[in-house]
């Protein structure tokens, strides 16, 4: 079982940046998937970014397209998400996950995901 630890969020007005960092507790290389969910309260969780290892394609959520950026740092075990021209309904907390279901690639299923941070929250202001 990956440990995830996100770190990174907090306040900022509409128009800012924010970059997540997501620290793992082993080999991120040996996960099929990693990447980043989010939920707001009364919503489901909804995938933002993924990276798939085995071509280390990244996918992105239409609502964040040109906005965010993912990736990964394999000598550091650390994934992130660079957040740039944020928007009020980006609040939500921020989920890092990792996947080792192949399975993952095609998808932001959460139930392919069995390895979650304990998220970090990030509050857009208008």
């Amino acid at each position: 079982q990956v440990s995830l630890v996100e770190s990174g969020g907090g306040s900022v007005q509409a128009g800012g940046s924010l970059r997540l960092s997501c620290a793992a507790s082993e080999n991120i290389v040996d996960s099929d998937c990693v990447g980043w969910f989010r939920q707001s309260p009364g919503t489901e969780r909804e995938g933002v970014a993924r990276i798939y290892s085995s071509d280390g394609f990244k996918y992105y959520a239409n609502f964040v397209k040109g906005r965010f950026t993912i990736s990964r740092d394999n000598a550091k075990n650390t994934v992130y998400l660079q957040m740039n021209s944020l928007k009020p309904e980006d609040t939500a907390m921020y989920y890092c996950v990792a996947s080792r279901d192949a399975r993952c690639g095609g998808s932001f299923n959460a139930r392919f995901y069995h390895n979650w941070g304990q998220g970090t929250q990030v509050t857009v202001s208008s």
